[in-house]
Order: C-alpha cells, then sequence, then structure tokens
C-alpha cells in the first residue's frame, strides 16, 4: 500500500483506520473521503485538512470519486462508506444507492484504473479494495454457528446490499482480475467514535453509560447474543487481510471472523463490576431493532479465516470492558478539565 484512499473517513471504523493506516504509512499517503471534513476542520472542499489529506465527496458520484483516485495515485482502497442497518431500514432507497452503487463505482474504478495505466506502460498499477461486508448478510436459515459458507438469509435493506455486494466482489474478482477483499464484520464496540445507526450500537452505548456512571435503557432484551468484536481486533484483522498474499486467500466474498458472543445482559454485568458506582441498566426492547437481531446468529465460525491469514481475536469480554471505561472515563475527564 502506497498511496490509500478511505471512503467513509469519518465512520466508526474509518476514523480510527485511517489514524491507523497513517501511523503505518505516513500522512501524506493516506487521504479520507467522507461527506464532510473530518471534525475539527474547517468546512470545504479542500483536499487538506491538519491531519492530513481528505476529500470531501459522495461515493454516489463516480466522477468525484475518480478525480480523487487519479489525484492522488490511489493504489488502495478502502471502501467503508455505507449506511447500516438501522439506518437502512428508515432510507432504503438511499441505503441501496450507497451502499451498492458506491461499491460499484469503486470496483469500475479500480478495473479501469489497472486496465488503462497498465496499457500505457506495461507495469502493473492494479487498485485493491477492501469491503466490509457484515453479519447482516446472514438470517434465520443461517444456522448458529454460522459457517464460511453460509446461507445468506438476510433480513434488512442493509443486509441485502451487503449480500449483493459480496457477490459483486467476487463476480469483479474472477471477471476482471480485481483484487478486492473482505470480512463479515460482527458488531463492532469502538471508544474512539460515537454510535452510527447499527443494530449492535447498544454496546456502545451502553459503554458510554457505564464510563459516565449514569443508567441506560437498552434497546434490546437482555437475553440478545450477538457476535461482537472490539475495534482494536477489527482493525488488525483489516490489515492483516490486506496483507496476506492473494494466492492464501479461498474466500473473494468476504471472511468471516469472529471474536466475542456475549448477550447484552452479560455486557452490563461486566460493566457493573468495573463502574466506580455501579451500572443500572434497564430493558426496553425496540420491536424493530430487536426483530433484527433475533434474526441474526450468536455466533460465527471463521476457521477459513485462521487457516488462511492466521487470524486470532485478542481481547475477551473482560479486556473490551476494561479498555472501554477506561478510555471513556479519561475522554470525560479531560473534556471537563479542558
Amino acid at each position: 500500500m502506497q498511496r490509500v484512499l478511505v471512503t467513509g473517513a469519518n465512520g466508526q471504523i474509518g476514523s480510527e483506520l485511517v489514524a491507523a493506516l497513517r501511523e503505518r504509512a505516513g500522512v501524506e499517503h493516506v487521504v479520507g473521503a467522507d461527506l464532510r471534513p473530518p471534525p475539527g476542520a474547517p468546512a470545504g472542499n479542500g483536499s487538506a485538512t491538519a491531519s492530513g489529506p481528505h476529500e470531501v465527496l459522495d461515493v454516489r458520484d463516480r466522477a468525484a470519486l475518480e478525480r480523487a483516485m487519479r489525484e492522488h495515485h490511489v493504489d488502495t482502497v478502502f471502501h467503508l462508506a455505507s449506511l447500516l442497518s438501522a439506518s437502512g431500514e428508515e432510507a432504503p432507497d438511499r441505503a441501496w444507492d450507497v451502499n451498492t452503487n458506491g461499491l460499484k463505482h469503486v470496483l469500475d474504478l479500480a478495473r479501469a484504473c489497472g486496465e488503462n495505466e497498465g496499457r500505457r506502460d506495461g507495469a502493473d498499477h492494479s487498485v485493491r479494495v477492501f469491503w466490509p461486508s457484515s453479519i447482516a448478510a446472514f438470517g434465520p436459515a443461517t444456522g448458529t454457528p454460522a459457517p464460511q459458507q453460509a446461507v445468506l438469509d438476510p433480513q434488512t435493506m442493509y443486509g441485502v446490499t451487503k449480500v449483493s455486494g459480496e457477490f459483486l466482489c467476487r463476480y469483479y474478482h474472477q471477471k476482471y482480475g480485481v483484487d478486492v477483499r473482505g470480512l463479515r464484520y460482527p458488531g463492532l464496540v469502538s471508544h474512539a467514535a460515537p454510535p452510527g445507526g447499527g443494530t449492535t450500537d447498544y454496546a456502545v452505548e451502553m459503554c458510554r453509560a457505564a464510563a459516565e456512571e449514569r443508567s441506560y435503557t437498552c434497546f434490546l432484551e437482555p437475553a440478545t447474543r450477538l457476535p461482537m468484536m472490539y475495534m482494536p481486533d477489527a482493525l488488525r484483522a483489516t490489515l492483516d487481510l490486506m496483507d496476506a498474499p492473494a494466492e492464501a486467500l479461498t474466500a473473494r466474498t468476504s471472511y468471516n471472523v469472529g471474536a466475542l458472543s456475549f448477550t447484552a445482559a452479560e455486557l452490563a454485568e461486566a460493566l457493573a463490576a468495573r463502574a466506580p458506582g455501579g451500572f443500572d441498566c434497564r430493558y426496553e426492547p425496540d420491536p424493530e431493532r430487536q426483530q433484527i437481531a433475533d434474526s441474526w446468529p450468536a455466533t460465527v465460525d471463521d476457521q477459513p479465516a485462521r487457516d488462511d491469514w492466521g487470524w486470532q481475536p485478542q481481547y475477551d469480554l473482560g479486556a473490551l470492558a476494561d479498555d472501554m471505561i477506561g478510555h471513556l472515563q479519561a475522554g470525560f475527564k479531560s473534556k471537563v478539565e479542558g
């Protein structure tokens, strides 16, 4: 990876992935892209901010994407821009447009860039693509644990776009040779970014409430068990997959990756044991989000990822709770003191 573009750079994954990539490759080699400048940056369409290069663009605008990729000589795209599960149910047409058409624009440009530049000088100018799928691609017919070669049975527009995207990625790899790789992310927990409209966002909201020593009303039932992952593990899985040799990869749709599987009540109990004043969690399930959660498997089988490129998670529930509480409390303290 010499010159990298990250779409959805202001989101939950993007904001931390951009920082990790800049630490690895250098600030000037990693370009963020989102509908707005990053937090704290001045408004406008400039291509640089105090934190590093950034493009204000909509992934549905193919011309804007092409300009950004060519001007910055991009050879790797982490395409994260997406509407998540709950947000996608509120605006299904927009979810399809952003999630599916945005992905196709990236794949088309990756293909065209490699073909056109390669014809000029005979060198390899291919553009590699990372694209995240999700456990939302699964559904009631999938079963638990969800296998790598699973029945994909999405129950949301978000899930439908993820299934469509998986097959689109495989098609572009098989038909045109685009080196596109993906992970089926479980629910992600991060202290650095606020929730972004996903069904598993309760976990982040719950951690924030516990760190602030306030009560929390959970929108899922206490016994709801879902596959989850702490953000440091998600970032490591993403970078490890992109570092893996192409010949080692057997899945060109998306790899299952597992780490944790806990219920809402188990997370609340872990946080209560760590919050200085305890933690009061109540449950008022939201019917729509509960229905979405109930359609997903409780665990996933990620043995192919472990075999093909050595995937191994590092955080268990206790380590996640410790780290979340520590970071969130430090952040709240610095805000008060500032």
